[in-house]
């Protein structure tokens, strides 16, 4: 008997079984892994990689303000933001506007700058009638051909005619500005960061260079154009043209018409866009509460139900 109660005391605790005491004596706890990494390092390494973290965040703070200082050093004057009257959420351009700037660009600018991507058609219901867009166009002569005698003729424009080039290549637009590609302004306002302000801050920004900076013959002083030399003259100044309403032609109404007339052109489609933009939020205004009534009260009783086939007995 004092066999047979020996084996069952050492099978039950083989098994993990709850019927024999604990053996006396402390409890020893199994070794826990460390969760820091830095926990075993030494004091020397400790203070080694503390070291480190201060000088690279001293090195970086350091070519932060470098930098800092060589942009600072080159004088670029960023554009202020004005207040365009097209701006807001919902308003349009002004096409009052749109139509002096076209006076500006055709009388001022198309003297060196083209507008390759825009067409007499493009004015038509924006800033010009039919009538008016077509008048404009035949007063330009266009080459084209050939004829059925093999030679080239000239004609009058057409609605269909882009804008005429002042300039037949590039390379003859360098010999007449001294070296300097004059830009295609069809995109310019998208293509110069800043847009109009930009635009608008180059064209009345031209003013004598400060004390200590001399300026080579051809170039002048602009402190809103990178590098502050620029080729191009100051292209408009106080009635440098008469606007056919008789608006007051003034440096800021010509610069400021013409930079509303270049971001109709860069962006053709931006009242359509606005109006567009009203016609969703109206339309998402009545669609979202009908959308919810119908997940909250329809589709959630039909998501829920459970149906339970019950076979005939």
């Amino acid at each position: 008997m004092a066999a047979l109660s020996a084996a069952r005391c050492l099978v039950l605790r083989t098994r993990g079984g709850s019927l024999l005491p604990p053996p006396p004596g402390p409890r020893l706890r199994p070794p826990q892994a460390s969760m820091s990494s830095l926990s075993g390092m030494s004091r020397g390494r400790k203070v080694a990689l503390s070291a480190l973290g201060v000088l690279a965040a001293g090195g970086a703070g350091l070519a932060l303000a470098l930098h800092t200082a060589v942009s600072a050093s080159d004088l670029l004057l960023h554009p202020p933001s004005y207040a365009w009257s097209h701006n807001g959420l919902l308003a349009s351009l002004d096409h009052d506007s749109i139509r002096r700037g076209y006076q500006v660009y055709k009388q001022v600018c198309a003297a060196c700058h083209s507008m390759e991507y825009l067409a007499f058609r493009n004015l038509i219901g924006v800033s010009h009638t039919e009538a008016e867009a077509k008048a404009l166009a035949e007063e330009v002569e266009v080459v084209d051909g050939p004829d059925e005698n093999g030679e080239m003729f000239t004609r009058p424009g057409k609605l269909s005619d882009y804008f005429p080039k002042p300039y037949p290549n590039p390379e003859a637009a360098r010999a007449a500005n001294n070296g300097a590609l004059p830009p295609d302004l069809s995109y310019i306002i998208s293509a110069r960061h800043g847009g109009e302000d930009y635009v608008f801050s180059l064209l009345t920004g031209y003013c004598d260079p400060p004390t200590g900076v001399v300026m080579r013959e051809e170039l002048h002083y602009n402190p809103y154009f990178p590098g502050q030399a620029i080729t191009m003259a100051p292209p408009i100044y106080n009635e440098v043209l008469e606007f056919e309403d008789g608006t007051p032609a003034t440096m800021s109404q010509i610069a400021k018409d013409v930079c509303t007339f270049l971001r109709w052109a860069a962006e053709p489609e931006h009242d359509h866009r606005k109006r567009m933009g009203m016609k969703m939020l109206i339309m998402v205004g009545l669609l979202v509460p009908l959308i919810y009534y119908l997940k909250r009260h329809r589709w959630s009783v039909l998501k829920s139900r459970k149906i339970a086939y019950r076979p005939p007995k």
